[in-house]
């Protein structure tokens, strides 16, 4: 079943791992919340790649180069390098390069991880809007630390007409203390200082995933994320699978109010579900509900219910999707869940 027609979560008798050659994994929200190893994270990759699959990190967060990145998530326990990750900093300094001389000027509103990538394309950067030549303007995220001065210089090049690029639009970014705003939001406010748009490389847009795959040569890569406006929509877009994990920013009631290009291949609690196959829901919308385990969810009276003796909440998850995705079909499901979930404490 193809990602366009989805309407209930995929089975697979083999585990995703074996299934798969390559995991195209997000880092923010799957791998590490605030710097620190979330849950399960650290095994599941090791025994993953001890069983030969390959790993390759694909974030959107532009601060921090790709030697920074590998090293933290060697000290967290999983041996990388370099060339396995692959940043939304990568994805928009090649698309300014493609469309600007070498040499030329880009004002850089964010961190080391942009500037690097910046660098290695052949493209200057600089800190004031006031340069001579100045060719590009790109915002990428910056950190906490990040000065509003640094937006009013942004703004004052967009607004001169200087062509404007963004690494990503995630208006959030997973953090140890909870959830904090993203480049997104900082994209926001030069957006409304100047009414202009930014042309944007990060997930889930095509220069993202072009340079995901001219960089991993994947043949049959699983998508892994936490958000579906990024990691599963961008999978959409890229026509492959993906496998949504409940560890970052995403809800159970947000996946039931998925539209088409926002549901996953698979469901799972982290990162434990590339290790296993995935249960099959079974089931049409006949009145006899889907079922996935000990669950069955129904769509009646304007609620989705959960009926069965239970089992895995997880599975309980699963079954409800195919019934919310089954009854919006290409929108989103506007039935009340509140008593299904309630069931399930996921």
């Amino acid at each position: 079943m193809t990602s366009q027609s989805r309407t209930r979560p995929g089975g697979s008798e083999r585990s995703l791992h074996r299934a798969y050659d390559t995991a195209l994994l997000d880092l923010d929200g799957v791998v590490y919340a605030g710097g620190e190893a979330i849950a399960h994270a650290v095994d599941s990759l090791v025994a993953a790649r001890a069983d030969g699959m390959h790993l390759a990190y694909v974030t959107n967060n532009a601060l921090r180069t790709p030697d920074a990145v590998a090293a933290h998530l060697t000290e967290l326990g999983v041996p990388s390098e370099a060339g396995e990750v692959i940043t939304s900093a990568q994805a928009v300094s090649r698309m300014i390069a493609e469309q600007v001389p070498a040499g030329s000027k880009v004002l850089l509103i964010g961190g080391e991880g942009l500037r690097v990538a910046l660098r290695e394309r052949g493209l200057v950067p600089v800190e004031s809007a006031d340069e001579e030549g100045l060719a590009a303007v790109v915002q990428g995220y910056g950190g906490p630390e990040l000065a509003w001065a640094r937006l009013a210089e942004a703004s004052y090049a967009v607004n001169r007409g200087v062509p404007w690029f963004a690494s990503n639009t995630d208006l959030t970014i997973p953090s140890a203390r909870g959830i904090a705003p993203g480049n997104g939001a900082a994209v926001e406010v030069v957006r409304i200082a100047t009414g202009a748009e930014p042309r944007v490389a990060g997930k889930p847009q095509p220069p993202m995933h072009r340079e995901t795959v001219l960089r991993t040569g994947a043949e049959r890569p699983l998508v892994v994320g936490d958000r579906l406006d990024t990691d599963i929509e961008g999978a959409f877009n890229g026509e492959v699978d993906s496998l949504l994990v409940l560890t970052g920013v995403t809800d159970a009631d947000q996946l039931l109010r998925a539209e088409p290009r926002h549901r996953p291949t698979y469901v799972d609690r982290d990162l434990r579900g590339l290790l296993t196959g995935q249960p099959e829901v079974e089931g049409e919308a006949d009145g006899a509900g889907f079922r996935c385990g000990g669950w069955t969810a129904v769509a009646a009276d304007g609620a989705l219910e959960l009926r069965g003796e239970g089992g895995d909440p997880l599975d309980g998850l699963r079954a409800l999707c195919a019934a919310a995705w089954t009854q919006a079909g290409d929108g989103s499901c506007g039935l009340d869940a509140r008593g299904a979930l309630g069931r399930l404490a996921l």
